[in-house]
């Protein structure tokens, strides 16, 4: 994580001066090489002098107009933020700038404004506001450059040496994850946990939820992010392998004894039981059997040694940390400021943005849209929401532009990021937003507007008269306007005749291939479209779109938070390119996003996007068809296609389309048992490594039920199938995310897999010793209730 450079590269200030202007005052450690009045005036944004404090950001190294040279070369490291094949760009620099407005009467025009600002190459910017504000305050007292230096050298000082540095699977997984433990494994430098730790006490009736978690021990290891499982010893459950709300479970004969606060062990150590280190109480219950109740202790993944534990229902006992984080800190003058560095940041989320603050903004009863209807903006008709607009215009590469008439720059910025995140599934499936965007621009040095496809944010109301735009989105009142000029600015191309595709009742058609834009709109529409209708464009009310942004402000109502939302819009961005790749297959031929559609046919697994049935395919296809031709002519199109080629050398799990098989389990009724099989075989198969296993995770995110799919096959009425999903979830056990998000099945789910792994372990050890397993602990049917044993102390 740490990398190679510095954290903070370049320190600058600059002060208004009433007969000169805006003017940089110093640049520290040397000067940056490039014009002096742009960046000037990029830190003193238009109107600054009408707000006390505004935060504003902006890039460099983007365009020639704003690419530095200094006369040292800063020392720097291949990064995700330079494209791949185009290493040769120098790396792109996010510059975070305070401007603060003093009134004072004694001086001309009665106010002293001045800003300070930092150039890193972390896109997590916010994370160095405090020592800014303090730095600034620092400069006011005492204007000199030793101000600037001492921020630098803070900055430089901060230690992040041993924040683990997550792949994109880990990264996906953690984001989506309420558990403030999630990969606690990885904080390698944090000592194990104390054999005693604090605990809660419970009630005879017990406080704990059967939602709250199950243990599902581990087999004594060293949890390294390569380490390989050994297959031809599958760890199974043990007596004491297992908790369920604190109580016991009782699988026949035989106790299966679980904890729900108890995390996964990393060594095995004195009272350890099959593989999970368990001590404290053990008590001897009713019925002669021994189980442990919820006051005792056991190992835990690492933890922060001594610190008080937390009763945090997302937080294992004895961590009091949010793994989300990487907790550091920054020493300024005396002042130690505690850091928290997120570690689940891709290269296109800049700041601190809110996909629900864009939403709520754009999505009031009173938004106006204007302006007229082009096919790859409008794909509902005049019912096409601002919002899907909005992204609409971000991957078919329309020049957009935010403008908000006296509000600070810092907001519109924000706005501008959240709308970058926003086109790119929130960093984790498009990229080549950031580059082009430009979070405050102001009328110095508007060489931004030669820049195809910008995102940019203005405060200036001259723009919306006189700039070259496509979109323009007004945060003030909440107009949505379509330049009047974009069908000039964008025509619709002639394209070659539509493919004919054997499967679809219709050919699905192009841009004007052998018909026009509103053609593709009718056959979609075709069969809620009135006859008499003279609209260009169909509008459907119950579009899937409007669907998907309904849902979402319903949620946003309901107060659900950021991660929701941002989860939602990277799988509506994930399904758009799997979307988009079948168009491909159907117009051109192949395709260069995805893998191909095939259907499971003669034991070969399908791959592709998946339909609940052809006519849905169909209608959504020729929906999408505008908006997919406007994006396969973008820059983000081509690299998508680069980091497709890269994904599918480097996949940890071969041989078969993941995602398409989860989609079927998830989605799909009545698949037939031999798919089923091949699909819950070929994942087992499949999962040996740890690699493999958080690429399997990260496809089956908690928002979307986990591993709800999955869990489905253990009351499946075939033995082979529920003996291959017993396999899978005992390759899980063994990792620490892995028990995560076992904890998270329901109780009956659990149970299943409880009593299932146990007779699974039972039978094994039976055969080994050449005797036939007792009556009970042959694998049944799990849907006939009456023969299962429960009781739940």
């Amino acid at each position: 994580m740490a990398g190679k450079g510095p954290h903070c590269s370049f320190v600058l200030l600059a002060e208004f001066d009433i007969d000169s202007g805006a003017q940089l005052t110093y640049q520290f450690p040397q000067p940056l090489g490039t014009d002096e009045g742009l960046l000037a005036n990029l830190m003193l944004p238009d109107g600054a002098e009408r707000h006390l404090e505004d935060w504003t950001i902006f890039f460099l190294n983007q365009t020639p107009f704003n690419t530095i040279a200094p006369v040292l070369a800063l020392e720097t490291e291949p990064s995700d933020n330079q494209s791949n094949g185009e290493d040769d760009r120098p790396e792109l620099l996010y510059v975070l700038n305070l401007v603060r407005t003093k009134h004072d009467k004694s001086v001309r025009r009665g106010a002293v404004v001045k800003a300070m600002a930092i150039c890193t190459r972390h896109p997590f910017i916010q994370i160095f506001k405090p020592v800014l504000l303090l730095a600034l305050d620092d400069y006011f007292a005492n204007p000199s450059q030793e101000c600037l230096t001492r921020l630098f050298d803070a900055i430089n000082s901060m230690n992040i040496s041993a924040a683990p540095a997550l792949t994109r699977c880990e990264k996906l997984i953690m984001r989506a994850s309420e558990r403030k433990d999630i990969f606690a494994e990885k904080f390698t430098h944090i000592p194990p946990f104390p054999l005693k730790a604090a605990h809660k006490t419970t009630g005879s009736n017990g406080s704990h939820s059967s939602e709250d978690g199950v243990l599902i021990g581990a087999r004594s290891r060293s949890t390294t992010a390569t380490s390989d499982h050994n297959p031809t010893h599958p760890s199974s459950p043990s007596d004491s392998s297992f908790s369920l709300g604190g109580s016991a479970v009782w699988v026949n004969d035989d106790s299966v004894i679980i904890d729900s606060q108890v995390g996964v062990a990393i060594g095995a150590g004195p009272g350890s039981v099959g593989g999970a280190s368990v001590s404290g109480s053990s008590v001897l219950t009713s019925r002669g059997r021994r189980s442990t109740d919820t006051s005792s202790n056991s190992s835990h993944a690492y933890s922060g040694g001594a610190i008080p534990t937390s009763s945090d229902p997302h937080l294992r006992s004895g961590i009091s940390k949010d793994t989300h984080f990487f907790q550091t800190s920054i020493a300024y003058k005396g002042h130690t400021l505690p850091i928290k560095l997120p570690l689940a940041t891709f290269p296109e989320e800049v700041g601190e943005y809110s996909l629900i603050q864009l939403i709520q903004t754009f999505s009031s009863p009173l938004i106006t849209i204007s302006g007229p209807l082009h096919p790859h903006l409008h794909t509902n008709g005049i019912l096409t929401h601002p919002i899907i607009i909005l992204f609409n215009a971000l991957v078919t590469g329309k020049r957009i532009l935010f403008l908000g008439h006296n509000i600070p720059a810092g907001q519109v910025a924000n706005y501008v990021l959240s709308a970058c995140a926003l086109g790119s599934g929130c960093g984790a499936v498009l990229r080549g937003f950031i580059e082009r965007s430009f979070p405050y621009a102001g009328l110095a040095g508007e060489d931004w507007v030669s820049t195809p496809a910008y995102i940019a944010g203005v405060t200036n109301p001259i723009f919306e008269t006189s700039g070259p735009w496509d979109l323009l989105m007004d945060i003030g009142t909440g107009r949505v306007v379509v330049h009047k000029d974009i069908h000039v600015s964008f025509p619709t191309t002639m394209a070659p005749p539509a493919l004919v595709n054997p499967m679809m009742p219709r050919p699905i058609k192009a841009e004007n291939s052998t018909g026009s834009e509103d053609d593709i709109q009718r056959i979609a529409t075709r069969d809620g479209k009135d006859g008499n209708q003279k609209s260009e464009f169909a509008a459907k009310q119950d579009s899937l779109d409007n669907m998907f942004i309904e849902d979402l402000i319903s949620a946003i109502t309901s107060h659900f938070g950021e991660t929701l939302v941002r989860m939602r819009f990277t799988e509506y961005v994930s399904r758009f390119v799997r979307l988009a790749s079948r168009y491909e297959e159907l117009v051109v031929g192949s395709t260069k996003l995805g893998c191909g559609s095939a259907p499971f046919l003669d034991g070969s697994l399908g791959s592709g996007i998946v339909f609940s049935d052809e006519a849905v395919a169909f209608k959504e296809l020729a929906a999408n068809a505008s908006r997919i031709e406007g994006w396969r002519r973008s820059k983000s199109y081509q690299y998508c296609v680069q980091d497709f080629k890269k994904h599918r050398a480097t996949a940890a799990i071969q041989g078969f389309d993941l995602s398409h098989q989860l989609l079927k389990l998830r989605l799909v009724k009545n698949l037939p048992d031999a798919e089923v099989e091949l699909i819950v075989r070929s994942i087992a198969d499949n999962l040996r490594t740890y690699e493999q296993i958080v690429e399997l995770l990260a496809c089956m995110p908690p928002h979307a039920g986990g591993l709800q799919p999955l869990s489905f096959c253990l009351f499946h009425h075939q033995e082979s199938i529920r003996e291959a999903t017993v396999g899978i979830f005992n390759e899980l056990r063994q990792n620490p995310v892995g028990v995560i998000f076992l904890q998270a099945l329901n109780h009956f789910q659990r149970y299943a897999y409880v009593r299932q792994a146990h007779a699974r372990e039972s039978r094994m050890k039976d055969l080994s010793h050449g005797l036939a397993p007792p009556p009970h602990l042959v694998s049944r049917t799990p849907s006939n209730r009456s023969e299962v044993s429960l009781g739940v102390m």
